[in-house]
């Protein structure tokens, strides 16, 4: 098989890392793995391996025919029989299966809250779907909406994995105590609710006056990220909440921290939760995508409706007061992202599905 990988950008993100993450283990079991990046480079570019065929296609506009021709001719002159496109770039993947008609697209769909009412590109990717072979879920909401809205019906849902990497760099020092940090790895987005953070870590700092709380993600200087700010400094949270911006090391920084947390809105399945587990990182969280089905509440961690400062609170406050829960919560959520979530797993269930695809 022949098989590329479309993606916006290659900035930190979670459908960013799944899209070199694939290419990545692709190289290792089918003929030609590629990975193109339609709009902007990035830090994830440095974690290409090497067996993966690189472009960059440098897409300057919604409607860029220069980027479309550019793509056609590198799956024409590669031989690619499939394009695996990436949350937006299923777009520009269409407008290349016109021109050349004998390559797939398979749609992995990343929209964490793309099943609410009023969702993003919904009627166009519709529209498109016509042209799709295939649609790749991360979560079973989406995989149900999709069975139901789409007109391609060959939908499989699977899940996001991590692969283990012993050799990470480590260039960023988080500030606060050693064994006492919260880390919040999101870019500053308002699905992902850091306010709800704000509001949660104002409720409980008298308690836990040595605990600092670190966001990692990043920041587009737009008004959600300015609201954020203002609210640290509304409450005195200076030396408290920590932002860093988007960093490339994030093992170094998972493995400093102490206690992920995710007050998500919304979510596929976050790959900053398999990480966290990954490193034996206890969470708390909220009950949005596929969260619930990786975590299991009291068990593995802490779950709470979304924007339920008062039960997150709660809930944060019991884990960050008891040492040997953590760790219990650590090695249990350890063992199911190991059992399930791993490249192992994942990969072989997609080539299983993706070689009964018609070409």
């Amino acid at each position: 098989m022949r098989i590329v990988q479309l993606i916006d950008s290659l900035d930190i993100g979670g459908a960013e890392k799944m899209a070199v993450s694939y290419a990545n283990s692709l190289a290792k079991c089918i003929e030609f793995s590629g990975l193109v990046s339609t709009r902007k480079e990035g830090e994830l570019k440095n974690s290409i391996q090497e067996g993966v065929s690189y472009l960059f296609l440098n897409k300057k506009k919604s409607f860029d025919f220069k980027a479309i021709l550019k793509l056609r001719n590198y799956c024409k002159n590669n031989k690619v029989q499939i394009i695996q496109a990436h949350s937006s770039s299923f777009f520009l993947a269409c407008m290349v299966k016109l021109l050349l008609p004998s390559v797939a697209v398979i749609w992995h769909d990343h929209y964490g809250n793309f099943v609410t009412p009023k969702r993003k590109n919904s009627f166009f990717i519709r529209i498109f779907s016509v042209l799709f072979q295939g649609v790749i879920a991360v979560n079973l909401d989406l995989e149900a909406w999709s069975k139901k809205n789409l007109f391609c019906k060959n939908v499989i849902y699977l899940q996001n994995y991590i692969s283990e990497n012993k050799n990470y760099t480590s260039e960023t020092t988080l500030h606060g105590i050693e064994g006492k940090r919260v880390l919040y790895l999101a870019n500053l987005r308002p699905q992902k609710n850091h306010l709800m953070l704000v509001e949660v870590v104002n409720s409980i700092r008298k308690n836990f006056p040595d605990w600092t709380f670190h966001l990692v993600g990043s920041d587009l200087k737009d008004t959600y990220s300015e609201t954020i700010k203002s609210k640290i400094k509304e409450y005195q949270l200076e030396e408290v909440i920590f932002l860093y911006g988007a960093k490339k090391d994030i093992e170094s920084i998972i493995n400093q921290s102490d206690v992920g947390v995710f007050t998500s809105n919304s979510e596929g399945l976050p790959v900053a939760l398999l990480e966290f587990g990954m490193f034996k990182k206890p969470v708390v969280t909220t009950n949005v995508g596929q969260i619930p089905f990786v975590v299991k509440d009291n068990f593995s961690g802490f779950i709470s409706e979304p924007k339920e400062v008062v039960a997150f609170s709660t809930n944060l406050a019991t884990i960050l007061k008891d040492e040997k829960l953590r760790v219990k919560f650590g090695d249990e959520l350890h063992k199911s992202i190991v059992e399930n979530y791993t490249e192992q797993v994942v990969i072989s269930n997609y080539i299983s599905w993706v070689s009964k695809i018609k070409l």
